[in-house]
């Protein structure tokens, strides 16, 4: 069985793999280690199905390539099955529950659209629901697209999506593809449904993890000079694959048939990954990102109103990323009152009040001597003022506007 297994595997990477020579390099390595006896003791085809992924890739370098055990045939790999309605609303109910791939989608600080993508879904069944979340992202002044967490997917969904942020018919990619040396190109659409983006500051983050077609929209917006990639070097993957089912061996052989050509570097990212603009651990991507969307905006803003605002966003996206720890003892020496304005230590916290409105919400430390009150709009902030012995006497109200209220402390 396991020479079987050798044979079946062998013949499907010399009739699909997408470099034949390879192929042969592959196989020759099986066969050398099948009479070794390297798989004598191997006790089922789901542990062989394992080793001779390891033993492939080791020949290959192609992460995309891999054999696993299949008892029978998927469902979404029979084409007579994939054409019946009921089994279409199946796959894409399972699809919805993961709503696509798109995992969030929201305003950050300084009107700044963030998308949490988790895998590009194919636009046949991901479409609707990628209008909805590019139409809540249009009126933003920049654009972060999270694909720390995305393992690839459709080139059509890279396609859909990358179309928002071009407004010419922009050549994005190509796939060559072995069986009848065929090229299949990717451009831009013509049109999209809604706001296109085409002057949006875009960022696109990066980790070990984002592989395949997330690297595909990486690798394009990069040299495209479209987008500033923040994080880290990605996993390396640029070969279409497709699953063949190996019947009579129970396995199932997904093998890569061909090969990304980029029309700028007329190469690709296989093997080496796509390097970002801005180098950083993957968990301190989002919070770079910001903030240099938020300089950037800053420094091109021309209405002052506008850099006030965003210089008031980006102290709070840097205390985020510097956060500070204030030592009980110092909080306890903030609290006091400061006219109709009031702090309070209460089970480890700050808490603010103001007499006028009965507010009470809780102060945490932004910095060494400002407060941000935990109200979800952010609004309004509380910097601490010391006297040269460092004495607390009194206390600024700071406005989102730029405006501030003194108040001096009136009691302890």
């Amino acid at each position: 069985m396991r020479a079987k297994i050798v044979d079946r595997v062998s013949a499907a990477l010399n009739e699909n793999y997408v470099f034949p020579d390879v192929a042969k390099k592959m196989e020759a390595g099986l066969r050398q280690k099948l009479k070794a006896g390297a798989y004598d003791k191997i006790a089922n085809s789901a542990e062989l199905a394992e080793v001779l992924t390891r033993d492939l890739r080791e020949v290959s370098k192609d992460k995309h390539l891999s054999v696993r055990y299949a008892p029978s045939k998927p469902p979404d790999l029979d084409e007579d099955a994939a054409k019946d309605p009921a089994v279409r609303e199946k796959i894409r109910n399972e699809l919805a529950s993961v709503n696509f791939g798109f995992e969030k989608v929201e305003r950050l600080a300084g009107n700044v659209g963030y998308l949490d993508l988790r895998g590009f879904i194919g636009a046949e069944f991901g479409g609707e629901t990628a209008v909805a979340t590019m139409n809540f992202l249009g009126n933003s002044d920049a654009v972060i697209i999270d694909l720390r967490k995305n393992g690839g997917g459709d080139p059509s969904m890279v396609q859909f999506i990358t179309s928002y942020f071009f407004e010419e018919s922009t050549h994005l990619n190509s796939f060559y593809i072995r069986k009848g040396n065929t090229t299949k190109q990717f451009w831009t659409s013509a049109h999209v449904a809604g706001k296109r983006m085409a002057n949006v500051p875009v960022y696109v983050l990066t980790s070990s993890r984002t592989f395949s077609a997330a690297e595909e929209f990486t690798y394009n917006l990069k040299n495209l000079k479209r987008a500033t990639i923040v994080g880290e070097t990605t996993g390396g993957g640029a070969h279409p694959v497709n699953a063949h089912f190996l019947a009579d061996v129970h396995l199932l052989a997904f093998i890569p048939f061909g090969r990304a050509v980029n029309p700028i570097t007329g190469t690709n990212w296989e093997g080496t990954g796509i390097a970002p603009d801005i180098q950083v651990p993957a968990d301190k991507a989002l919070v770079t990102a910001h903030q240099d969307a938020l300089k950037k905006l800053q420094n091109q803003a021309k209405d002052e109103a506008r850099k006030q605002q965003l210089s008031w966003s980006l102290q709070k996206v840097e205390a985020q990323a510097n956060p500070v720890t204030l030592t009980a003892e110092v909080l306890k020496s903030f609290a006091g009152s400061y006219g109709s304005r009031t702090l309070k230590y209460e089970n480890g916290s700050l808490w603010y009040e103001r007499q006028q409105t009965g507010l009470k919400v809780r102060a945490v430390p932004m910095t060494a001597d400002t407060l941000m009150l935990d109200d979800g709009m952010d609004i309004l902030r509380l910097r601490i003022e010391k006297d040269a012995s460092g004495k607390v006497t009194g206390l600024t109200a700071l406005y989102d506007d730029g405006h501030a209220d003194k108040s001096p402390r009136t009691g302890g």
